[in-house]
């Protein structure tokens, strides 16, 4: 018995305290802002004027988080505009007053000085289709009050992110494994993932494993998700997100004026 908690340990050390350890190390050298604001929140100039565009289009957009949390997680979003809108919508959940954010930042901006990275990105038809799910899951999301909003194990941005991709599974896509609080449901679950490809079993968010062609292996303990990447060969790390082959996600351009 004490073998196997010896080799329980060892392998918690490897998978997760190890990878986190280097991550921290390397965010350290790094030159970071050290507050909100001192730090870039401008558009990096992905996406042109809502009105320049006259298709729909549907954008998931995640960034490092900023501060010590860098080192753990990164921040995501969500961003649309249905077909002739003149605007673009953006939505995010934030940890100071009300947690639900209309339109608080550019909807290419970087986060915490950190250049976004484009997770989806749909126009045209399929778009149009998916924006209706995607704010009527805004409209109905449960952790929209004051004090609702926790940094760990959630609800936070990322919960919410990942309660707008269980909407539309269509998508067939997944938030990074260190999207942390991505997983955290207020009730112990079993059975599909997100995506609907694959099983899962999570307590709170704290404790989890899952097994799915697009999730691939996750192994979620206290937060933290180390895994494998099987569409596309990769290791999930905590800290660093996944290391591999490209994932295909998208790359976000400006479209022709049309």
């Amino acid at each position: 018995m004490l073998q196997v908690i010896r080799k329980v340990l060892l392998g918690f050390l490897v998978l997760f305290l190890v990878p986190l350890a280097v991550h921290a190390a390397l965010y350290a050298g790094k030159d970071r802002p050290t507050s909100f604001r001192n730090a870039d929140w401008s558009s990096v100039g992905m996406l042109p004027p809502a009105d320049a565009d006259r298709d729909a289009r549907l954008l998931i957009f995640t960034g490092r988080t900023g501060r010590w949390k860098g080192i753990f997680a990164v921040h995501s979003w969500v961003v649309f505009k249905p077909g002739d809108a003149t605007t673009w919508s953006r939505y995010d959940v934030v940890g100071w007053g009300e947690p639900m954010r209309t339109n608080g930042w550019a909807p290419d901006g970087r986060w915490f000085s950190d250049t976004p990275r484009v997770l989806v990105d749909v126009r045209g038809p399929a778009a149009a289709m998916l924006i209706p799910k995607v704010k009527a899951a805004i409209a109905t999301y449960s952790y929209n009050h004051f004090g609702d909003y926790r940094i760990w194990p959630g609800p936070n941005s990322n919960t919410f992110t990942a309660t707008v991709l269980r909407a539309v599974p269509e998508l067939e896509t997944t938030l990074p494994s260190n999207a942390v609080g991505k997983d955290f449901r207020a009730y112990p679950y079993l059975g599909l993932t997100d995506s609907g490809t694959g099983i899962e079993a999570s307590l709170w968010g704290l404790l989890g494993v899952k097994f799915a062609w697009i999730e691939g292996v996750e192994l979620n303990i206290l937060g933290l998700v180390a895994g494998l990447d099987l569409r596309h060969p990769a290791v999930k790390l905590p800290g660093f997100g996944r290391i591999g082959a490209d994932d295909g996600t998208a790359i976000a351009a400006p479209a022709q004026a049309k």
